[in-house]
């Protein structure tokens, strides 16, 4: 008798039907199944940046200790070639680690690390469920601990980009928080002026002030030069008083 079709599990593989009635068209949670000997373990590729569809693995341990699809090294279970993609995809977020350095590029550390870290640790899962159901298979207990030493380095990981995004947004407070201060103490400043000469600018104004002071006969024999003259005092003055108004009060 045929086994039943199903699209994730080969024809090929002799697993039990049990297996097959309980897989979909799709990989599902991960997870270990295990009848009649046969252990079958449904796990996710590492998730990437580009994409949230998370690929579907799937292994088969026979009875008699052999694996399905077959390792590309001798003598290691292929589950083993998966955990490589995890350790290869910490690595590239530890090395983006060490080049990060502003909030940006640690929120962008911890976006790609929470998926990856999640699916580690049920791979993690999966395994010590593996271990538990064939607890005499030394290898599952060297891929079990390994799942978990990739675990906990990506929690680590974890919490050093949290710190640093942490840091990055208190230092950015602090800076905002010091420019608010230098901003109010300038606008103190300005109105300090504006109350000392808007008396005088006021009483300017109503009784027309326009007095006698000779620069107009000097107008007429020096050329512009009166007028350039006020101007530059007037400049001068003016960059006096932004230097006074912007300069960073005393701490």
């Amino acid at each position: 008798m045929l086994p039943t079709a199903c699209p994730l599990l080969p024809p090929s593989w002799n697993v039990p039907q049990k297996f097959r009635d309980r897989l979909g068209e799709k990989p599902g949670r991960q997870r270990a199944m295990v009848a009649e000997g046969h252990l079958l373990l449904v796990l996710h590729a590492p998730p990437t940046a580009d994409h949230d569809v998370r690929e579907g693995r799937l292994y088969w341990r026979s009875p008699e200790g052999q694996w399905k699809p077959g390792a590309m090294r001798h003598g290691e279970p292929p589950v083993g070639e998966l955990l490589d993609e995890y350790d290869r995809a910490i690595d590239s977020l530890q090395q983006s680690m060490t080049t990060a350095g502003d909030s940006r590029a640690y929120f962008n550390i911890l976006n790609r690390l929470t998926p990856l870290m999640r699916a580690i640790r049920n791979v993690h899962r999966v395994l010590q469920d593996a271990r538990e159901a064939i607890p005499n298979d030394r290898q599952i207990i060297l891929l079990r601990d390994r799942a978990y030493s990739l675990a906990r380095a990506a929690e680590l990981l974890y919490d050093d980009a949290k710190h640093g995004l942490d840091f990055e947004m208190a230092r950015r407070e602090e800076e905002q928080s010091a420019s608010a201060h230098r901003m109010a103490v300038s606008a103190h400043r300005l109105n300090v002026l504006v109350a000392f000469f808007f008396p005088v600018a006021t009483v300017a104004g109503i009784l027309g002030m326009n007095l006698k002071h000779g620069l107009e006969d000097a107008d007429k024999s020096s050329g512009p030069w009166p007028l350039l003259s006020v101007l530059a005092i007037g400049l001068t003055t003016g960059a006096l008083l932004a230097l006074f108004v912007t300069r960073k009060p005393r701490v």
